[in-house]
């Protein structure tokens, strides 16, 4: 496809986190941008104070004028969308080239070098650090993220235009559109079970996905999965690994193995050894490409994280309050890992919000085991999202088979009255839908008390 020829782009569910990187790099390059969304945000507020045109009424009338020529207007959507939206059908309809994101973002990145992050769990962490070794090194590129990273506050980094770093994401099988020269994959966990239909389906689509990676480039592998690749892990025998790991004033301090040396003294200031590992996979690749170690240490030591991946909001000696986007049972153990390993002795209370009916069906028992491991729990209504519900599920039936007893449901409107009148110590809040939006109202709560 020739993007080239369009001059004006338009987005259905242009606030994505995705879409709106996706909306943020054409509106860049000058392209006219617009689009629609279901729900204002911050990311909606943004692309606006920018100047695309954003509106949240799914109707044909709202949609510009200059935006309704099929042969200037290229038409970009998301899967989310519903088959019943009207403005997708009248595109359609009207023989307009309408695409998924993916395949946009596959056309974007072709003609460059392209680094590629796969995996159920630690994409948008890898990315993120990946972008920002490439920036302090001064590379040539532009980071699509799926979070917004807090060194940049964007999920679009722009620094040139001869590497592309993306998120190869296994929902909808979008990350087989890409054409990566460095891929990586950090977790082939069950997920999308409502797409895949079973553990070895995503299993097998990863291993179609190794399949895009263009003839001279190169895979790697976190160690233990079941793909042939350069490996990478945590003290152990992996070709990139971290080694003599040991927390300095709430840092992580390690050694940098790679097949030609060990680099010392290297400092990462993200808690959780699933952050330590989204780390050494972006020093392995980086490394791999040919970047110098100093620059790479630099980079490492002064990467801030990603908005909603373990932010800390709070940090005092009577309270600390953690925001995270955990929303798949090995999500939470991770989160629930890093609380601990960082306050041992303390009491965690814990708020989530399940994320899909069919996400909280098909995973029920492994979200029961992780979320009973929290001293305190307070579970939020399901979060649709692109779903409609399902008989018997709810989070009333997913708070019964948790053996902690010290549990709990609440809406939405009153959560922040049940968790002030809580008032715990370490406290954590999870979940991928609308809780994101309640952590800024939270967090002044909490501070009024302290």
């Amino acid at each position: 496809m020739e993007l080239g020829r369009f001059s004006h782009i338009y987005f259905i569910g242009i606030g994505g986190i995705g879409m709106s990187a996706l909306a943020l790099y054409f509106h860049s390059t000058g392209k006219i941008v617009a689009g629609y969304d279901r729900t204002e945000t911050d990311i909606t507020r943004n692309l606006i104070n920018l100047g695309i045109e954003v509106h949240f009424k799914d109707a044909i009338e709202s949609i510009p004028v200059s935006f309704k020529d099929p042969n200037t207007t290229l038409i970009v959507y998301t899967p989310a969308i519903p088959d019943s939206h009207l403005e997708f059908n009248f595109f359609k309809d009207n023989k307009f080239q309408v695409h998924k994101r993916a395949f946009i973002l596959g056309e974007v990145t072709r003609q460059t070098f392209c680094f590629a992050v796969a995996g159920t769990h630690g994409k948008t962490t890898t990315t993120s650090i990946l972008a920002h070794l490439l920036k302090v090194c001064d590379v040539s590129f532009s980071a699509f993220l799926g979070g917004i990273s807090e060194n940049y506050d964007s999920n679009l980094i722009l620094n040139g235009s001869d590497i592309s770093v993306v998120e190869a994401d296994e929902f909808d099988r979008s990350f087989l559109n890409l054409s990566p020269d460095y891929a990586c994959i950090t977790s082939m966990d069950a997920d999308h079970l409502d797409i895949y239909g079973s553990d070895e389906a995503i299993k097998a689509s990863f291993l179609e996905f190794t399949k895009c990676i263009k003839p001279q480039g190169r895979l790697f592998v976190k160690n233990g999965l079941p793909i042939d690749g350069i490996t990478y892990g945590i003290e152990d025998n992996a070709d990139y690994s971290a080694q003599n790991i040991r927390i300095v004033d709430g840092s992580y301090v390690f050694d940098f193995k790679t097949p030609t040396g060990l680099f010392e003294q290297f400092k990462f200031n993200l808690p959780g050894r699933h952050n330590l590992s989204n780390a050494i996979i972006a020093l392995a690749m980086t490394a791999e490409y040919g970047l110098p170690q100093p620059q790479l240490a630099k980079g490492i030591a002064s990467f801030k994280g990603v908005k909603r991946r373990f932010t800390t909001h709070i940090k005092t000696n009577d309270l600390v309050y953690v925001d995270d986007y955990a929303h798949h049972p090995e999500e939470i153990n991770a989160v629930y890992n890093a609380l601990r390993e960082m306050y041992p002795d303390e009491q965690i209370t814990a708020v989530f919000q399940p994320h899909l009916f069919s996400r909280t069906r098909d995973f029920a028992d492994d979200f029961a085991q992780a979320l009973s491991q929290f001293d305190e729990l307070i579970v939020l209504d399901i979060y649709p999202a692109r779903e409609l519900p399902i008989e018997g599920v709810s989070s009333s039936w997913l708070l019964s088979k948790i053996e902690n007893q010290n549990k709990r449901l609440c809406t939405k409107e009153q959560m922040i009255e049940d968790i002030i009148t809580s008032m715990p110590r370490v406290f954590v809040t999870m979940g991928a839908g609308d809780i994101g939006e309640e952590v800024g109202k939270i967090k002044k709560a909490l501070l009024s008390e302290v």
